[in-house]
């Protein structure tokens, strides 16, 4: 969980990098609601990039839309994929194939957090010329410290539940 911060920074800072438009206003996908999804979400929104929110389960959609953005169902994103200027996917499935990166906008950036296999067909973005990076093991790249304090934070709670 402490990992999702320095995480969600990391894509911020990538989508600076890499982006030619400011995140103010920037039309902003994020791909699934979980700890990463939660994290991200609101940092982009304060950044002022209109976000939306695709999920899974249905009574996250609320949540989404409480937290100030717009909510999609992850399973309906076809026919709006064409709207984003920004995706970033946190979902370690394959939801961006072939066909929905077709969909994309000329110049949409795709930057994918899931680990192995990851939710992008890369071949096929490389084949359609679509701007993606798979930006894998980020906190201890853009926080190492506060990766490795989280990690230790971890490994003494899991030894305090042992007894040891």
């Amino acid at each position: 969980m402490a990992n999702t911060l320095p995480t969600a920074e990391g894509a911020i800072q990538i989508a600076l990098e890499e982006l030619p438009i400011t995140l103010q206003g920037c039309r902003t996908l994020v791909l699934g609601y979980g700890r990463l999804g939660r994290t991200l979400a609101p940092r982009l929104t304060a950044l002022g990039a209109k976000v939306s929110v695709a999920a899974r389960k249905w009574s996250d959609l609320a949540w989404i839309e409480a937290a100030g953005c717009t909510a999609e169902h992850s399973g309906e994103l076809r026919g709006w994929l064409c709207a984003f200027d920004l995706i970033i996917n946190t979902i370690p499935s394959r939801l961006l194939g072939e066909e929905a990166l077709a969909e994309l906008k000329p110049g949409c950036l795709v930057i994918d957090l899931a680990s192995k296999p990851g939710g992008v067909d890369w071949e096929a973005a490389r084949r359609l010329g679509v701007r993606t990076v798979w930006a894998l093991s980020l906190p201890g790249k853009v926080a190492p410290v506060t990766a490795g304090k989280s990690i230790r934070s971890t490994i003494y709670n899991i030894l305090n539940e042992l007894g040891v």
